[in-house]
């Protein structure tokens, strides 16, 4: 009987997010990335498709019955630019940052989103930072892109890992970005994005409402390293987003049972 009633409430969860919640993302997605890319023609700074980007956010999360909780952001100065590095688990780990970080920023992002119709054109028209991991020239022209647009006051964000995890785990994290927050000098703030997977974990359509965590480490100095020392700040970095993921997360801490072979990112 409790087995019965359990799958029945699964498939109830199911149509809820099928015919309703998906449909309002895609609904909100089509009007306000039609109009942030209108704006795009008229708004060169990019504050109004950031706006349009924070209400499409917001929309999301709201009709999706969930609540953020942030915690350390409170300690970090947001006057000044940083790189904010953070885990990558699902799709609604963007909704999450725009929502909750108060302020313009431009995301590091694949090279292969840039391609996607209308996701891409909104992309390149909102002035985010494409990066071909696929060629190192251009990937160095990217990156050297990115630096110009922090030293120039503009907060960057970055998904080291790459991908999204599809295991909920933290995966290794990329050593490129870290160029940049070398390159100028920037504190670089760790960002843990917790509960996202559990509720719309990677190639899933069925959005589970649930309470979210978005906790903020302590700012990492770049002082004294060089671009020779990405790797070791990718794993100084990474090891600030594992302390403040696992003792919050649903999933095993890896780092306590390295027998666990995680599962790596999706690259796509």
């Amino acid at each position: 009987m409790a087995q019965q009633e359990s799958k029945f409430r699964w498939v109830l969860s199911c149509l809820r997010s099928f015919l309703i919640f998906d449909l309002l993302v895609f609904l909100y997605t089509g009007v306000l990335g039609s109009l942030s890319l209108i704006s795009s023609l008229f708004d060169r700074r990019g504050r109004v498709q950031h706006t349009f980007a924070r209400l499409w956010s917001w929309l999301i999360l709201k009709s999706c019955l969930t609540h953020v909780t942030v915690s350390g952001l409170d300690r970090i100065d947001v006057t000044k630019p940083h790189l904010y590095a953070a885990n990558h688990i699902s799709g609604l780990d963007i909704p999450v940052l725009y929502t909750q970080l108060p302020f313009q920023f431009r995301i590091i992002a694949k090279q292969e989103l840039f391609s996607y119709p209308f996701l891409g054109w909104h992309l390149r028209r909102s002035r985010q930072i494409p990066v071909d991991s696929s060629s190192a020239a251009s990937s160095m022209r990217s990156l050297n892109r990115a630096a110009e647009t922090l030293r120039g006051g503009m907060p960057m964000v970055v998904f080291p890992e790459g991908g999204r995890s599809a295991s909920g785990q933290v995966q290794p994290f990329l050593s490129g970005a870290f160029y940049v927050a070398i390159k100028t000098q920037v504190e670089i703030i760790p960002i843990a994005i917790v509960g996202t997977y559990e509720m719309l974990p990677i190639n899933s359509f069925h959005i589970r409402p649930r309470p979210l965590k978005m906790l903020v480490g302590d700012p990492i100095p770049t002082q004294g390293y060089t671009t020779r020392d990405m790797e070791k700040l990718a794993a100084v970095v990474q090891r600030a987003v594992e302390d403040l993921y696992y003792p919050h997360a649903e999933v095993p801490d890896p780092r306590e049972t390295p027998a666990a072979a995680p599962v790596g990112p999706e690259r796509t």
